[in-house]
C-alpha cells in the first residue's frame, strides 16, 4: 500500500437491538462483558452501550424505537455472524447452557482443525464462539 497505513484491527462492531434491557443483560452478564459507557439520546429515544472486549476491540449496543427485524437467514449478503475468539469452548458451553442459551452442536473448521459452535443473541443474531487454545508458554 503505497502512501497510506495498513489497518490496525476492527475497533468495534455495532448492533441493534430490540430490547435493550435484555441484550444489555445478554452481552454483561452473560457473555460478561464489560461497559465503558451508556448513555441515553433522548432526540433519538435510543440507547448506546459500549461494551469492551478484552483483546481491546470494542461492540456498540444500540436501541432504537421499533426496528426492524433481521431481513434473512445469515447465507443472505452482508454480515454473516459475530464470532469471539475463546482459549477453551467446554466453560463458555457450560457457562451458556447455565443461562439457558442453546448452543449447536461443536464442529471443527475443516481447514484449521480448530473447534466451533453457534448460539444467537436475544434478537436471534448469529454469534459464534472459535476455540483458539493460547500458545504454548502465554
Amino acid at each position: 500500500m503505497t502512501g497510506t497505513a495498513p489497518l490496525l484491527g476492527i475497533h468495534h462492531v455495532a448492533l441493534i437491538c430490540s430490547d435493550y434491557a435484555r441484550s444489555r443483560a445478554f452481552y454483561t452478564q452473560v457473555l460478561g462483558l464489560t461497559v465503558l459507557a451508556e448513555n441515553h439520546r433522548p432526540a433519538r429515544d435510543s440507547w448506546k452501550l459500549d461494551l469492551a472486549l478484552p483483546d481491546g476491540g470494542q461492540l456498540e449496543l444500540f436501541s432504537f424505537p421499533a426496528p426492524p427485524p433481521r431481513p434473512s437467514r445469515p447465507e443472505a449478503q452482508g454480515l454473516r455472524h459475530l464470532a469471539f475468539r475463546v482459549a477453551a469452548l467446554e466453560p463458555w458451553l457450560q457457562r451458556l447452557a447455565a443461562h439457558d442459551v442453546i448452543c449447536e452442536p461443536v464442529r471443527i473448521d475443516e481447514y484449521t482443525g480448530r473447534r466451533f459452535t453457534f448460539f444467537a443473541d436475544p434478537d436471534g443474531l448469529p454469534l459464534e464462539l472459535y476455540e483458539v487454545p493460547p500458545a504454548s508458554g502465554e
